[in-house]
């Protein structure tokens, strides 16, 4: 894609599942229309969000050709890459690249812990077997492994590695990464509950979770940080914050799918082994959910300045 740019607002979107299991893309495209009307900047497949673990191959393949065919080249579409094996890893950027992905994010190797050294090589192989641009999924918290300054800069002649998705929880690690490699690097924040900190320390984008459920409000804040707006920034975002604290909980994936259906852009159903929330748990839920729709903020003026 000429042009791309790892910038602004990109959901890792959700995948759509009917009550047997099997892709709803009636649903997956009435979600994505939403997202391209409120005027998001890239949309991000198969993620952990997107239940990427539980998808086949053609599935994937699916959900990349009816995104593809929906924004007609409007805005870029990323594909994720989480793989336990380099091989593996490989192929997946190779099938994303010959499908028409306009860009991968790239997790560490899944599941193995591997050393900082074998972190970059994996990376490394990855970038080589492949002409996208690349964004580097820096989630430590998850996923047990970081990616440290010394490692970008091991990686920083991989022409095509060019962001990265700042999810280490620490603000101010958008300054070390500024400090040592200038705009090499693009950042976007990973984290949905510091995404205003970490646009205004000089994050290019917010890679985003509630998004999937709110994508007016999202694409807002996103859009009065970059103006200068900060305290309309601030006043949305101090009414979304309960919500986007669903997106920090190992099930995040079910608490955003139910903020889905409460705003008619889900289906709400996940795939096994997660399980849809009961109980207590559901109640609590429920009532944020049930707190943000009730206050939701009116007259969003943002799409003047897009």
């Amino acid at each position: 894609m000429e042009n791309f740019k790892w910038e602004g607002v990109m959901p890792a979107i959700t995948t759509q599942f009917d009550a047997q299991g099997n892709l709803d893309l009636e649903v997956f495209q009435h979600n994505l229309s939403h997202q391209i009307g409120a005027g998001v900047h890239g949309i991000i497949l198969g993620g952990t969000l997107g239940e990427a673990s539980t998808l086949t191959g053609q599935e994937k393949q699916q959900l990349l050709t009816t995104t593809l065919k929906q924004v007609k080249g409007k805005i870029p579409v990323i594909m994720n890459i989480a793989e336990q094996s380099t091989h593996r890893a490989i192929q997946e950027a190779q099938q994303a690249e010959a499908g028409g992905a306009n860009g991968l994010m790239l997790l560490p190797p899944m599941r193995y812990k591997a050393t900082d050294e074998e972190t970059v090589a994996y990376f490394a192989a990855v970038a080589d077997a492949t002409q996208l641009p690349i964004m580097i999924y820096n989630n430590p918290v998850d996923y047990k492994i970081e990616v440290t300054l010394e490692m970008f800069a091991a990686l920083e002649h991989h022409k095509n590695i060019t962001a990265v998705k700042e999810s280490t929880r620490d603000v101010t690690n958008v300054t070390r990464m500024i400090n040592r490699f200038g705009e090499r690097f693009k950042i976007l924040c990973g984290v949905d509950t510091i995404a205003i900190e970490t646009l205004l320390m000089g994050a290019k984008g917010w890679v985003a979770g509630l998004v999937d459920a709110f994508p007016e409000e999202t694409v807002a804040i996103y859009t009065y940080c970059k103006i200068g707006e900060i305290e309309k920034a601030r006043s949305i975002f101090r009414w979304f914050l309960p919500l986007l604290e669903l997106d920090i909980s190992p099930q995040l994936v079910q608490n955003i799918k139910l903020c889905e259906v409460a705003t008619g852009l889900g289906t709400g159903h996940v795939r096994p082994p997660r399980l849809p929330l009961h109980g207590k748990e559901l109640e609590r839920v429920q009532a944020i959910i049930k707190t943000g729709i009730e206050n939701r903020p009116k007259d969003l003026d943002y799409k003047k300045y897009l």
